[in-house]
């Protein structure tokens, strides 16, 4: 495993992660989520990513209850969690001063945890005072519930409204930026984030490396069934998959299936390890339903090592479309 400073920070975090997005609690109970947690950490994942908001606070205990089974030592382990949506109540969602204590505390009560690792305000809170937030994630610092804070799919302009506020209060500011970022899904992480990453040293925990399965190829000829595009409750998925910008993905990630066949590898390892040869990611977050899925995607670590600039360069002509020498990438 290859671990990586968190921004600026003295925290290291395994360069692939664990999220419980979508399965914990919901598509798989704690069996499967024991199996897959055992073996990403047998693997020397330290970092696990949640939220109060997945299926409604079970994939906390369900990750809390894996720990516990698993006995693994505390202080060996980065645990993140994000809060934002944490009921129907007026005051269970956005980053209120009450929210945010209330809503970590009952993360930690479903987790069994006294803190965790990295907080996450999982949205930005347009009806919430910028100051307020940042107030109330110092308060968690201070109480030691949490030892980090950082924003989830916020703007540019708002993470540095919440560094100019800190700055100017003396208090300390958000570290790290969870956004979606894959070979489909680059112009707010490359473009719109580059100041973040050298003026404030952000770190970044990426979410949807597999741009919801579409970059593992499965979607190449339609919908399969047991895919999670034909569940019930995710037919705005389906939608976007076979709508136009949809289809344009499928058209990239077919350019991209000799290149990987050139690899000997998977179209979703070829998608991880793009995303790993970005220095400005810190953890890619993998989803997994079955232990297996775990150990194929450790596989990205070694294999980013063989994509040199030549193979990144045939990389970037495949999404864009652009002509390309043909290599056979298995000798180099």
């Amino acid at each position: 495993m290859e671990y990586r400073y968190l921004g600026r920070s003295g925290l290291k975090v395994s360069a692939l992660s664990l999220g419980a997005w979508v399965t914990y609690g919901g598509q798989v109970g704690q069996q499967i989520a024991y199996e897959c947690m055992t073996e990403a950490y047998d693997h020397g994942v330290n970092f696990f990513d949640n939220a109060e908001v997945y299926a409604d606070g079970k994939a906390e205990t369900v990750m809390g209850n894996v720990i516990q089974q698993a006995g693994w030592k505390r202080s060996d382990l980065v645990i993140a969690t994000k809060i934002f949506w944490g009921g129907s109540g007026p005051n269970d969602r956005g980053l209120s001063r009450k929210h945010l204590i209330e809503g970590t505390n009952a993360s930690l009560e479903r987790l069994q945890m006294a803190y965790v690792d990295l907080l996450f305000c999982h949205r930005p809170d347009l009806h919430t005072p910028v100051e307020e937030t940042v107030r109330a994630m110092n308060t968690l610092i201070d109480q030691g519930k949490i030892f980090y804070w950082g924003t989830s799919e916020w703007s540019a302009v708002q993470i540095m409204e919440a560094h100019a506020v800190a700055k100017d209060l003396g208090l300390i500011g958000p570290l790290m930026e969870q956004p979606q970022y894959n070979m489909l899904h680059r112009e707010r992480f490359e473009v719109e984030y580059a100041r973040l990453y050298s003026q404030y040293g952000m770190g970044t925990t990426i979410w949807s490396p597999l741009a919801s399965g579409l970059l593992t190829g499965k979607y190449n000829d339609g919908i399969p069934e047991n895919t999670r595009a034909a569940e019930p409750g995710y037919e705005w998925l389906r939608a976007r998959f076979e709508g136009d910008e949809g289809q344009a993905g499928i058209e990239k990630v077919k350019r991209l299936v000799p290149i990987a066949e050139g690899l000997g590898c998977t179209l979703a390892q070829l998608a991880l390890a793009w995303c790993l040869k970005n220095p400005n990611v810190s953890s890619v977050i993998t989803g997994a339903s079955r232990a297996s899925q775990v150990t194929e995607n450790m596989k990205a670590l070694e294999l980013a090592k063989q994509l040199d600039a030549d193979v990144m360069e045939t990389i970037e002509d495949a999404l864009q479309n652009k002509p390309s020498a043909e290599h056979d990438f298995r000798e180099n």
